[in-house]
């Protein structure tokens, strides 16, 4: 692994310049190293942070990658990390012309992590170098603790997934608005969920607010809810409890609950596991939103290097090496999908319609097929939205806003079906569908959704760690239960349950299949599994 050259360096540079001059944003500072396929493979693992603290399973996926290539060998173009400053890797075998292409790519990405709001916890941080404090810590534990400390990192990461990377995001809009909690339950929660009552009455109860605002200033809430006392004696009752269970909601990840409240982790000998599930935690909060903006990332990056690279002075000579680069990365998968190119494409339509007006009300009541297709109202606001689509935007509110029918026409897309061909003894795949609900289903359910776990502290004791799992539709994965709970009952020091619903098939009349759900509690004590329907 070694820098890039002078050469190279000056074209990035460049780049960075061009790039800025069409909208992107980005910190002047970046590193860039040539790599071979043989550092990719080794860096994979640790998702190409090169200070990351080493964990046996990183020696075994390094083995794992190793094989796959002398099996299947792949020549990865780039990897970018998201730190102070940027890192990027490129492979050492590009040719300078696919360099530049890729350095626009990038620089999209980078542009992007210091400017979508679910990476706003990472803008401030050097993560490099805090993994490498991170992984002189676990060098120095593992002198002292030996094998104990890949156990506990072992464990932790078992449920690492389920952090509450939700709560890093947090902002409280009724701050800006100058609305309390107490007010902001009242009108959203109490009237409407716990009284039931009419729109009619909520506005008239916003408009008495109002009124007293006009007439007593800054002593309206408390002359508000003074009055309150006699129609409605149980609301402070109600609100507190509400925003206790609320306050505790937003705070809540596992890893943290064990980390505070573990009796076995409290024990002074057992202290250093704590260290080891704060930096299993913040790590996996660090990469949590690369996850879950996956789709529109890479379309992001792949929009700017198409747009930026062909209208390049330096790609005369290679727009055909470049269109044939270009297609397989962006290109349409009929079967599966690939992120690159939806993306893309999302990001393309968003800019179309905006430049033609078509976020209007008025273009939502067209019926006409040949109308819809020629409205066109020239607002030329299509680099700002998709500018703003980057700032907001996850994969799932992107899919969600955007995937309508007139997306999947525009691009003929649909959901393919398989079926077995016995003739043939094949499967075959067909068109399933062109509606776009089930595409848009489809991508949904492809998307990174963790299970829901929270703590049932009524039911949890120093012996004893109860969890409930919020059922969403999916099960949890069964055979990886056993050894998550054994992690679990090792950090607790006492019994494991799991309450969870599962789903069990039967065939009904007509040979169709019908579904029962159960609901269980799994209990793991002393390192036994035991199932218990409710």
């Amino acid at each position: 692994m070694e820098l890039l050259n002078q050469k190279a360096k000056r074209i990035m540079e460049e780049c960075k310049s061009r790039a800025r001059d069409a909208g992107l944003c980005f910190g002047d500072s970046s590193l860039e190293y040539l790599v071979t396929n043989k550092d990719m493979t080794e860096l994979s693992p640790k998702l190409m942070i090169p200070t990351l603290y080493n964990y046996w399973v990183n020696d075994v996926e390094v083995l794992k990658g190793k094989g796959l290539y002398q099996a299947y060998p792949i020549n990865p173009f780039e990897t970018v990390i998201n730190s102070r400053p940027a890192i990027s890797f490129y492979n050492d075998n590009n040719p300078d012309w696919l360099n530049i292409m890729i350095f626009y790519h990038v620089l999209a990405h980078i542009d992007f992590f210091q400017n979508n709001r679910f990476f706003k916890h990472t803008w401030n941080d050097d993560f490099v170098g805090q993994a490498l404090a991170d992984k002189r810590l676990i060098e120095q534990l593992r002198g002292e603790q030996g094998r104990w400390v890949d156990y506990v990192i072992e464990f932790a990461r078992s449920i690492d997934n389920i952090t509450n990377f939700y709560n890093l995001l947090h902002y409280d809009y009724n701050k800006d608005r100058d609305i309390s909690m107490r007010l902001n339950y009242y009108f959203e929660v109490f009237l409407q969920h716990e009284k039931n009552v009419g729109e009619s009455l909520v506005f008239n109860e916003i408009e008495r607010y109002n009124g007293f605002i006009e007439s007593h200033g800054a002593l309206a809430e408390s002359i508000f809810f003074s009055e309150l006392k006699d129609k409605y004696p149980e609301f402070n009752a109600l609100f507190t409890k509400w925003s206790e269970k609320n306050e505790k909601a937003k705070r809540f990840d596992l890893l943290s609950y064990i980390n505070d409240n573990s009796p076995f982790l409290a024990k002074q000998k057992n202290i250093w596991m704590k260290e080891i599930l704060v930096i299993v935690r913040n790590t996996a909060n660090y990469f949590a939103p690369q996850i879950r903006t996956k789709i529109l990332n890479e379309g992001w990056a792949s929009y700017w290097h198409d747009n930026l690279f062909t209208v390049d002075p330096r790609i005369t000579g290679h727009e055909v090496d470049y269109a044939l680069v270009n297609a397989k990365v962006t290109s349409i998968s009929r079967v599966g999908l690939n992120p690159y190119a939806i993306g893309m494409r999302l990001v393309e339509y968003v800019k179309e319609l905006s430049d033609k007006g078509k976020f209007d009300y008025r273009y939502s009541l067209i019926t006409n097929a040949e109308n819809r297709l020629a409205y066109n109202k020239n607002t030329n606001q299509g680099t700002d939205s998709i500018f703003k689509l980057r700032s907001d935007f996850s994969d799932f509110s992107l899919i969600n806003t955007f995937i309508d029918q007139d997306f999947i026409d525009k691009y003929e897309l649909f959901v393919t079906g398989k079926r077995v061909n016995k003739q043939e003894n094949v499967i075959d795949y067909y068109v399933k569908s062109r509606n776009y609900k089930d595409y848009k289903r489809m991508i949904t359910d492809s998307l990174y959704h963790p299970p829901k776990i929270d703590v049932d502290e009524e039911k949890t004791s120093d012996e004893t760690l109860y969890l409930t799992h919020l059922f969403e539709g999916k099960q949890l994965v069964f055979d990886d239960l056993a050894d998550v709970l054994r992690g679990l009952e090792f950090l607790w020091g006492g019994e494991v349950k799991l309450e969870t619903t599962e789903i069990h098939v039967r065939k009904g009349s007509n040979n169709k299949n019908l579904f029962d759900y159960k609901r269980v509690v799994y209990t793991m004590s002393k390192k036994m599994i035991k199932r218990t329907e409710l």
